[in-house]
């Protein structure tokens, strides 16, 4: 049995919307990559007798512990490689930037992608099985999301969900009128496979785009990059989405900024906000961004009015709820996927969710993933005012 505590935290974030704080936690523990405490540590012997027994103890001095971030738009295809951008190692550059999991969008850049559905179920099935033995710098990818085409049969469907896919997206298949997509959107659905649907302007050669009208035909489980992909709907069709379908809304780094902050602004007024999830949609045009996830979340802190500690949730608890994937939240029986954060080194704020107040990428010291360190001062984010001391010393090989 392994164990590892994360102790004198100032603040716990929880990943849950409706709470996002943790009351009164400093601490928590975890053994076998899963959290078997969170609290007080003064206040309860019980995790005091825990800590002394860890085998590894991170104390944060202060600093903010969080669920890892998962970032729920990525564009993986085969490897931790993308052709898009011709980039060797960018998966795990992103557990640098406190993701610790990733939904792949479906693997869209595989050069030559094919459209006929023998091959687009075997490129689903390969990549899901690849990523099941393969996790960059200890990173969760769930991949295999297969991409919806013409003639995908009911019995397709089924060996798609029997070998495990769980995710199909729309709106890059060989579909004349993206409309013609809803009987496939259906077959999915009925075999327990989420659709996501990509929604807005067209975002690269052969995609078409795909209005609110058409999306409330489709009716997918997730409206993808809803804040545009790069092109942004009309904020009236996004206010029928939300007020007419209970779908989840996905805000993205690599869309539009001011439909972003419109779309935060009508899923507050309609009690909208856990259906609110938060991904990159990189690597893409917009390149690969380490940071693209916390940096929309210090847009929407800065701009939008929202809290940094609300926000952290719709990047973790909301994204786990979403995808049905481990993660998401500190709380005991979760997955240990934890980051450690403080105020950028020589920021005015006090605190990491103080600086995404203030627009500033907050500073990472530590990321864990699976209850084993990763990630010891982040290359990526600046400097943490506070950093960690980790005992005994862990060696992560120049991190």
């Amino acid at each position: 049995m392994t164990t590892l505590a994360v102790v004198g935290a100032g603040s716990v974030l929880s990943g849950e919307i409706d709470a996002p704080v943790v009351a009164g936690a400093d601490t928590v523990v975890s053994e076998d990559g899963l959290i078997t405490a969170v609290g007080g540590r003064a206040a309860d012997q019980s995790i005091d007798e825990s800590v002394r027994r860890a085998d590894v103890v991170i104390d944060a001095g202060g600093a903010t512990v969080a669920p890892g971030l998962i970032d729920s738009h990525c564009h993986v295809v085969l490897g931790d490689y993308t052709p898009r951008q011709r980039t060797v190692g960018f998966l795990e550059s992103y557990t640098h930037g406190g993701i610790t999991s990733v939904v792949s969008a479906g693997e869209i850049h595989a050069p030559g992608r094919p459209h006929d559905p023998v091959a687009v179920k075997a490129l689903a099935l390969a990549a899901r099985a690849c990523f099941a033995n393969f996790s960059p710098n200890g990173m969760r990818v769930h991949a295999g999301t297969v991409i919806l085409e013409p003639g995908l049969s009911d019995g397709d469907f089924a060996e798609l969900a029997a070998g495990g896919v769980r995710l199909a997206k729309f709106g890059f298949g060989d579909y004349a009128d993206p409309r013609d997509g809803a009987r496939e959107v259906r077959a999915a659905q009925a075999h327990g496979i989420g659709v996501m649907s990509h929604c807005g302007g067209a975002s690269v050669p052969g995609s078409r785009p795909i209005d609110a009208e058409t999306l409330l035909v489709l009716r997918p489980d997730v409206y993808g990059h809803v804040n545009g992909g790069p092109t942004a709907l009309r904020a009236d069709g996004v206010r029928r989405l939300i007020g007419e379908t209970d779908g989840t809304l996905q805000l993205v780094q690599a869309g539009n900024l001011r439909s972003s902050l419109e779309i935060l602004d009508i899923a507050r007024e309609l009690d909208a906000l856990a259906r609110v999830v938060v991904g990159s949609d990189t690597p893409t045009g917009t390149g690969v961004m380490p940071l693209g996830v916390v940096k929309t979340l210090a847009e929407l802190c800065s701009l939008g009015g929202i809290d940094g500690e609300t926000a952290w949730a719709l990047a973790t608890g909301n994204n786990a709820r979403a995808f049905g994937i481990p993660g998401g939240h500190i709380a005991v029986g979760e997955v240990a996927d934890l980051v450690v954060m403080d105020a950028p080194w020589g920021s005015v704020a006090e605190s990491a969710c103080a600086a995404l107040a203030l627009g500033d990428v907050p500073g990472i010291s530590a990321v864990v993933i699976g209850g084993k360190v990763r990630v010891l001062r982040s290359r990526n984010t600046p400097a943490a005012a506070r950093q960690v001391v980790v005992t005994p010393p862990v060696d992560l090989g120049g991190d």
